[in-house]
């Protein structure tokens, strides 16, 4: 297996099976019904698992320092005790922690990618927590970030599944765009208070705009934010009764969505999963496209004879961390980097090697690559150079 290294999202195109196909495009559909009945996550996730290939599968979020905002879902399978220990004890010294600082949005990622295989097996965090449960690899991709945390969709591997290999990790970027768009827009239905079951009545009690669109683009309903942001012309209006943005280029993208939304879930694919809008006044406004024509929401999109629901809010622009900042600035590996934060507070070799679960002979491999990609020389040196980095902010 190759050691650590940075990761690129590379272009893959994906032709999958016919078999394979037809699981796919109903997952899919049973992935964007979760977006407006949270229940269902957990059968979806389950299915997730299963056609990725793992033992398990959760949307969770983590910090850089492995503090977790908590599991959103799961499909039931992992043992509880081991939920508790990870939150409770081993998530500070687990290795895919800093995995997010590298990783594109939708990028899967497994052990491999952050330091060698064989090292990961002997390090405290597999030995404690990884083989009591059988755990082979975990394979997983950022659906959100914001600074330090990350949203994460993840499948984990079973000895018997093995490492992950190419084929989990094309059939993961197959269903990630379908699962982070279903993410963000169940986020904003949310915190519309809306419930599936009354999914048509309580549109106006979303604070984002929603319009209903048919394929053409062509809006059959708009709830009262809607009705307000056409009036206001800001970030979207209405010409010859279409749906338009301020924004050329998002305009013509939501066009694209909204004609693929009309012939189903998956030909939508990984098409403009959050469109930005530049708004008249500069502000920033972001557009998720939920298609109707598919699963349980179809009942919602004859109502309205749509073949789409969008939803529009002002977006919040995403500040990268300090840590982000100084890997990429020395082109630091994810090894690198928990080396060097974990020294800077740890304070010393043998601490480090204790919070981070390996050898001593490890951390002053990675430590001294450290020393020479920054040109630096003692401890102290990095601890003024993390320094350095943060924010005035948080000084």
């Amino acid at each position: 297996m190759p050691g650590s290294r940075g990761i690129v999202a590379p272009a893959v195109t994906i032709d999958a099976p016919t078999a394979e196909a037809e699981t796919l495009s109903g997952l899919i559909a049973a992935i964007y019904d979760a977006a407006i009945d949270p229940s269902a996550w957990s059968d979806v996730l389950g299915s997730a698992r299963d056609f990725v290939g793992g033992l398990s599968a959760a949307i969770f979020a983590k910090s850089l320092s492995g503090a977790a905002a908590g599991i959103y879902h799961d499909d039931g399978v992992m043992d509880p005790l081991y939920k508790r220990l990870y939150f409770e004890k081993y998530g500070r010294i687990d290795p895919s922690n800093a995995v997010h600082l590298f990783a594109e949005l939708e990028q899967p990622v497994c052990t491999a990618d952050v330091m060698d295989y064989q090292e990961f097996r002997q390090s405290r965090f597999y030995l404690e927590w990884g083989a009591p449960q059988g755990l082979a690899d975990f394979l997983s991709a950022p659906i959100e970030k914001r600074g330090d945390w990350a949203a994460m969709f993840g499948v984990f591997r079973h000895h018997r599944h093995g490492p992950v290999d190419d084929g989990a990790r094309q059939r993961m970027r197959l269903l990630v765009p379908h699962v982070r768009r279903a993410v963000l827009i169940g986020r904003v239905i949310e915190e519309g208070s809306l419930q599936a079951a009354s999914f048509s009545a309580t549109l106006d009690g979303l604070a984002s705009g929603l319009f209903f669109v048919d394929g053409g683009g062509r809006i059959v309903h708009e709830n009262a934010a809607g009705s307000e942001m056409l009036a206001e012309a800001v970030a979207v209006n209405s010409s010859t009764g279409r749906l338009v943005t301020t924004d050329r280029a998002a305009t013509a993208a939501l066009a694209d969505i909204f004609a693929a939304a009309e012939t189903g879930d998956t030909a939508v694919g990984t098409k403009g999963i959050s469109v930005p809008i530049e708004a008249r006044d500069g502000t920033h406004f972001v557009a998720h496209v939920l298609p109707l024509t598919s699963g349980a929401r179809r009942g919602t999109g004859r109502h309205y004879a749509a073949a789409a629901a969008v939803f529009v809010h002002r977006a919040t622009l995403h500040t990268p961390p300090a840590p982000e900042v100084i890997a990429k600035t020395f082109g630091l590996t994810l090894s690198e980097l928990r080396v060097l934060l974990t020294v800077a507070q740890a304070g010393g070799v043998a601490e480090t090697a204790a919070t981070l679960g390996v050898g001593e002979a490890t951390v002053k491999t990675h430590l001294h690559r450290v020393f020479a990609k920054t040109g630096t020389a003692r401890q102290a040196d990095l601890v003024r150079l993390i320094a350095g980095f943060a924010s005035p902010l948080t000084r």
